[in-house]
């Protein structure tokens, strides 16, 4: 594993952090592999019920380590195996099963804008900058990827961000859908604990469950299938919900399983 990349818990939080400051965290090929492995340590962790992104150092990420391009897209076979493990990584995230967040600050670009677009919300600090770059390299954006970016700012503001592969400042991020709620930087942090703790207080299942429908309705899924209707009525078996109503009629705040 990696010392670029760690993954660090504390209760109901777990952060995934992009460590190579003196590089504006710039992902490397062995970070992208170490991604899914992280992912899947913080799902099977039952107390963790929010995930959050970040960068150290005041960037969130500079793109995939161009430093790596020439040996990585040296041969098909090779440029094939490093798209690959690009791609699972960002999926991993994206079909990440508890809420994800992305705590942005300084550069968020190419391959950091990929993650942070391959999670739930977006957190940015004023100042921060965004770009998607293929068209400053030559390359092409993977359909999995323009999905997501579509999915945030629309079919025109993409085009836009994809043929031009311009910086968008943190204001324009937010106006066109880029990013979920900019605060000044020095409230960035207590920003996104706040939204944690708020998220701690709250049942696990609903979040998992909303989660995995929103995703069903993106990918086409248009009406109630057997999946979703069990879904919804195993909520009222659950214990969650029994604490929940019980709390709700006692005039108190409910305690769902798995809160300390």
């Amino acid at each position: 594993m990696s010392e670029d990349i760690y993954l660090e818990s504390r209760g109901a939080v777990a952060e995934l952090v992009l460590n190579r400051p003196a590089k504006r965290n710039a992902i490397t090929s062995a970070m992208w592999l170490d991604i899914p492995r992280l992912l899947q340590s913080a799902a099977d962790n039952p107390e963790v019920k929010l995930l959050i992104v970040r960068g150290a150092g005041g960037s969130f990420a500079a793109g995939a380590d161009i430093a790596e391009f020439e040996a990585v897209y040296a041969t098909r076979e090779r440029a094939e195996a490093y798209t690959r493990s690009i791609g699972m990584a960002l999926d991993s995230l994206a079909a990440f099963p508890k809420p994800t967040l992305a705590r942005i600050e300084g550069v968020c670009v190419g391959g950091g804008c990929g993650v942070a677009l391959s999670c739930d919300l977006r957190f940015a600090a004023t100042g921060s900058r965004f770009a998607i770059t293929p068209a400053k390299l030559g390359l092409t954006y993977t359909l999995n990827d323009t999905k997501r970016l579509i999915d945030a700012v629309g079919v025109s503001f993409a085009k836009d961000i994809l043929y031009s592969g311009r910086m968008l400042d943190a204001e324009e991020a937010f106006r066109i859908g880029l990013i979920n709620r900019l605060v000044d930087p020095e409230t960035l942090p207590q920003a996104v604990e706040e939204y944690a703790q708020g998220l701690s207080a709250t049942s696990a299942y609903s979040a998992r469950t909303s989660k995995k429908i929103i995703s069903m309705i993106r990918a086409g899924v248009d009406a109630d299938t057997d999946e979703t209707r069990q879904m919804f009525l195993n909520a009222f078996q659950g214990e969650d919900f029994q604490e929940g109503y019980r709390a709700f009629l006692e005039k108190r705040s409910p305690r769902f399983p798995g809160q300390s």
